[in-house]
C-alpha cells in the first residue's frame, strides 16, 4: 500500500453560491451527517455578515478564509536524539483545514447566542483583525518565527 496515492475526493460546489470552498466549510461544520443543519448555520451566518457589511457574502467569506490561513507552522523533527520545532510552509489544503478548524473552534468558544450568530461574529472579528482565529494564527506564526534557527532541519524531513 505504500506506493499508492490517495485519490482526491470530488467535492461538489454548494447549491446556493456554487463554491467548492464554501461546500468544504459546510462539510466541516456538519455534525452527525446533518448537512441541511450545517448549511442553515453557514448560510445564516453569511446572510448576517453580508447585511452588516453590505457586501457580497461569497466574497466576504473568501476574504475571511484568506485572512485566517496560516503561511507557516512548526513541525516536530527528531534530529540526533533531540526534538526540534522546525518551521515549515503550509500546503494549500492544510491552510484551509487549519483556518476552518480555528474558525469553528473560536465560534464554539463564544458564549450565548446561536451558532450562526457566533459564526457571523467570528467572521466580522476576522475581517477586523481580532478574535480567537487571528490570535491562533498569530501564535502559530510567532512560534515559527521564534524557531527560525532550526529551519535548516527542514531539508532532512521525509
Amino acid at each position: 500500500m505504500r506506493g499508492k496515492r490517495a485519490q482526491k475526493r470530488l467535492i461538489l460546489p454548494d447549491p446556493v453560491y456554487n463554491s467548492e470552498l464554501l461546500s468544504k466549510f459546510v462539510n466541516f461544520i456538519m455534525i452527525g451527517g446533518k448537512k441541511s443543519t450545517a448549511q442553515a448555520i453557514v448560510y445564516g451566518a453569511l446572510e448576517i455578515i453580508s447585511k452588516k457589511n453590505k457586501a457580497d457574502a461569497l466574497k466576504t467569506f473568501e476574504q475571511v478564509i484568506e485572512t485566517a490561513r496560516p503561511q507557516v507552522e512548526v513541525r516536530s523533527r527528531r534530529v540526533g536524539g533531540a526534538n526540534y520545532q522546525v518551521p515549515m510552509p503550509v500546503s494549500g489544503g492544510r491552510q484551509n483545514a487549519l483556518a476552518f478548524r480555528w474558525i469553528v473552534a473560536a465560534a464554539h468558544a463564544r458564549k450565548g447566542t446561536t451558532m450562526k450568530e457566533k459564526l457571523a461574529s467570528e467572521f466580522s472579528d476576522i475581517l477586523e483583525g481580532v478574535g480567537g482565529t487571528i490570535k491562533k494564527k498569530e501564535d502559530v506564526h510567532r512560534m515559527a518565527e521564534a524557531n527560525k534557527a532550526f529551519a535548516h532541519f527542514a531539508r532532512f524531513s521525509r
